[in-house]
């Protein structure tokens, strides 16, 4: 059971560390690059980057995160457990906060930024920009925060799972 716990909670730790990566990467290195150019080319970069990132290396983490928070939980339920299934409850809390922000605020950004058409077409780039970018930024600075906490959380209950599973031989 120890090796399930592990192996899961491990994965859980993985996934969610990899998505907080990459929102902070968004934050801290893609948007502010982006908002250096004209809205042309921001425009026009969001929505590649919106098609691009949907691929099944960003579904695995992305998606697969919660099943497995959940699932390294559950594992922890039992008594020996219990000491570090509260930093996993954490961590799946914050987690869904995570895709609450993103399926409430971002992806209908995304979308809406996709709908305006191709940017050569757009008569009012910066009104299309000026409706995105700010709002977006804003909550993926929060979903990044979030999910940096639960990258956190579940960092720590590896630490305390360590400290519980008894060393072999």
């Amino acid at each position: 059971m120890a090796l399930f716990r592990g192996v899961a909670l491990v994965a859980a730790t993985v996934t969610v560390g990899l998505t907080a990566g990459l929102l902070y990467s968004y934050a801290c290195s893609v948007m502010p690059g982006l908002a250096r150019t004209d809205d042309l080319t921001f425009v026009g970069a969001m929505q590649r980057i919106n098609v691009a990132i949907l691929n099944g290396w960003f579904a695995v983490c992305f998606a697969g995160a919660l099943p497995l928070i959940a699932v390294a939980a559950g594992l922890h339920l039992q008594r020996d457990g219990r000491p570090v299934l509260p930093w996993i409850v954490a961590a799946l809390v914050l987690y869904v906060a995570v895709l609450v922000i993103t399926f409430a605020v971002n992806v209908p950004l995304n979308n809406a930024l996709n709908a305006a058409g191709d940017p050569g077409g757009i008569a009012d780039l910066a009104a299309v920009r000026e409706r995105f970018e700010g709002m977006w930024v804003r909550w993926n600075i929060a979903r990044t925060v979030a999910c940096v906490a639960a990258f956190s959380c579940l960092a720590w209950a590896l630490v305390l799972h360590g400290r519980i599973v008894p060393p072999a031989g």
